[in-house]
């Protein structure tokens, strides 16, 4: 089984969520769950039956973000990139001009469980970001859009 990448922010990110989630979020659901179950009849306790959902959801993302950390691959994008050069490699900020909308974006090429697109943080494994691994700057890529092929001229490759 291959493990994924991660960059040592997204898994540091994560493992702050984790460590909010085991020592100060499940406490509190256990203990509203144990008030909950002072005001009597659990069959009709709304409040009972909403902290146990909480905490089935809780513990299925603590068990989401422990299997997603063991099973990673950090990966330090500050070496990753003293060899890449201006070639597009996992973790790169890349500056692209959309060709088609006339203006700039950047992104950065993270793994699946830290990508988040309103933050510009693309998945590995997102179409754009498979168009640019490998690439360089001046390079033009097309990528595959649900609205159509979009083109993209690379300006700028960084590993900060």
């Amino acid at each position: 089984m291959s493990r994924a990448p991660m960059t040592n922010v997204g898994a540091e990110k994560l493992r702050a969520e984790l460590k909010d989630l085991k020592s100060v979020q499940r406490p509190k659901v256990i203990q509203a769950i144990a008030d909950a179950r002072e005001h009597g009849d659990l069959k009709e306790n709304a409040e009972y039956h909403a902290a146990r959902e909480q905490q089935s959801f809780m513990e299925g993302r603590i068990q989401e973000l422990e299997a997603a950390l063991s099973n990673s691959e950090i990966i330090d994008i500050a070496a990753v990139g003293a060899n890449a050069g201006d070639k597009v490699v996992f973790g790169a900020s890349v500056t692209v001009f959309d060709v088609e909308n006339d203006k700039e974006v950047t992104y950065q090429i993270v793994g699946e469980m830290e990508a988040d697109i309103k933050q510009n943080l693309i998945s590995v494994t997102s179409p754009i970001a498979r168009a640019l691994i490998g690439k360089s700057v001046d390079d033009f890529v097309e990528v595959q859009a649900p609205g159509g092929i979009r083109e993209y001229e690379i300006i700028s490759v960084s590993y900060a």
